[in-house]
């Protein structure tokens, strides 16, 4: 049962979501659970990640909702979960942040570590 509600409260978005300041709160409340993608323009290795950040947010769409907060626009959340470094992954499950990926890791890497949470 407790699987069922899962999968209905994670619905199958197949690509990122834009995050925000403003709705932040909300999404990760929306989810069961959310991975987001903190980065910036500027930032190489974000730009590197973006693709594999794609290809799981397919992979993993009706188990996992991935989303994208833009640093330079979103200083609020960014100063609130004290990101220092970029890109950084945060794994929030039932609203609540369990890990934090720092760094543009490997596709097997990133997936080994935010499956566990699937």
């Amino acid at each position: 049962m407790r699987e069922l509600m899962d999968q209905m409260s994670t619905p199958s978005i197949d690509k990122p979501i834009v995050v925000s300041d403003r709705n932040f709160d909300q999404t990760i409340k929306s989810y069961s659970l959310v991975v987001v993608d903190c980065w910036a323009a500027w930032c190489a290795p974000c730009r590197a990640i973006a693709p594999v950040v794609e290809q799981l947010a397919k992979e993993y769409s009706g188990k996992i909702v991935f989303g994208k907060l833009n640093v330079d626009e979103n200083p609020e959340t960014a100063r609130k979960f004290g990101i220092m470094a970029i890109p950084t992954l945060l794994v929030m499950k039932g609203g609540q942040e369990v890990d934090r990926i720092v760094g543009a890791l490997p596709k097997n890497q990133l997936e080994e570590k935010i499956s566990a949470y699937a």
